[in-house]
């Protein structure tokens, strides 16, 4: 799993795509889908661990943000306020299928900024080996606990877009997002190498 930053946006141009998008412009929202759709399907995937699952989750969060275009606020947050969305669509599909979300759950967490692979055979095949095993950590987590730490590591959110889309205060999304990293650093020491975290 190689994370990557939040695609870069031109904030004016993004502003006139809404507008346009919310006056009915099908190509406007198309381009808005294009840009934002990679970014949120890597979410739900990490997620649901599901590829499938994602795709059919993406799918229902551009339907909803069709329909919720007009409640958007913040033009200068879209991708924000689709990863929200995004985070909805997950907890409803979870609960649909009989699945408990427990949303203080203080016993797991992890995940990493991974490293681009580098050109050598063997590296390549570290790396896959510490991207399998941050997949593994990544499966452990919390569900809530994992979304607001993809959407800072691998969406580049900072920490107050990160409360917003969670509905958490700021210091909450500090704690839990601290607490997956030491568990991330315990759960990983042995494969690195390292010691205590």
């Amino acid at each position: 799993m190689v994370l990557v930053g939040a695609p870069p946006s031109d904030t004016e141009g993004e502003r006139r795509l809404l507008r346009r998008a919310r006056t009915g412009d099908p190509a406007a929202f198309r381009t808005l889908f294009e840009r934002h759709s990679p970014a949120v399907w890597r979410f739900l995937r990490d997620l649901l661990r599901d590829e499938a699952a994602a795709d059919e989750a993406t799918q229902e969060t551009f339907v909803r943000a069709h329909a919720r275009l007009g409640a958007l606020r913040d033009e200068d947050r879209v991708g924000a306020w689709l990863l929200g969305i995004a985070r909805h669509v997950y907890l409803e599909s979870r609960r649909t299928r009989g699945v408990h979300v427990d949303v203080e759950d203080e016993e797991h967490a992890a995940h990493l900024e991974a490293v681009l692979p580098t050109p050598s055979p063997e590296d390549l095949l570290l790396d896959r080996e510490l991207e399998g095993l941050l997949a593994q950590a990544l499966g452990t987590l919390n569900e809530e606990r994992r979304a607001a730490l993809l959407l800072r590591i691998d969406h580049g959110l900072p920490y107050e877009e990160i409360a917003s889309v969670m509905g958490w205060s700021l210091q909450k999304v500090k704690n839990e997002i601290h607490r997956a990293r030491l568990r991330l650093r315990e759960q990983l020491a042995a494969h690195l190498g390292g010691g205590h975290p």
